[in-house]
């Protein structure tokens, strides 16, 4: 690994993004070729979403404007669940799988949460000397 990095790189929620946009690769794979420009395009767009908006929020020096990345990321993880839902009803996915996913999401749903809060907090904290 570089010795110079991004900050985001060392926040855990974006590692974790990073991760899941792996996972839903892989298990797109064995998704019909039907899909190819369908779903699996969709899924994959939304799973990377998540790490970039994260990555791009924390680049931003506008508090504001590092939540609203944040959102968006958040918004993406909930269109990703949905689409693995649908995976799962069209039986693309098993559905020990989609609940593997749902603890994931679930997951990164808190810690995006958490950041956000935290970006607040500190935006508080600055403007209260």
């Amino acid at each position: 690994m570089s010795e110079w990095n991004f900050n985001f790189e060392k926040l855990q929620v974006w590692q974790k993004a990073r991760e899941l946009s792996k996972e839903v690769y892989a298990c797109t794979r064995s998704f019909p070729a039907s899909e190819q420009f369908g779903l699996v395009s969709q899924m994959r767009r939304a799973a990377v979403s998540v790490s970039s908006n994260i990555a791009e929020g924390m680049s931003r020096t506008s508090v504001r404007e590092q939540i609203r990345f944040i959102e968006v990321a958040y918004g993406s993880l909930m269109e990703l669940f949905c689409q693995i839902r649908l995976a799962g009803d069209f039986a693309f996915i098993a559905e020990v799988n989609v609940e593997n996913f749902r603890v994931r999401i679930r997951e990164i749903a808190a810690m995006l949460s958490g950041l956000r809060k935290s970006i607040v907090h500190r935006s508080e904290e600055d403007s209260n000397p």
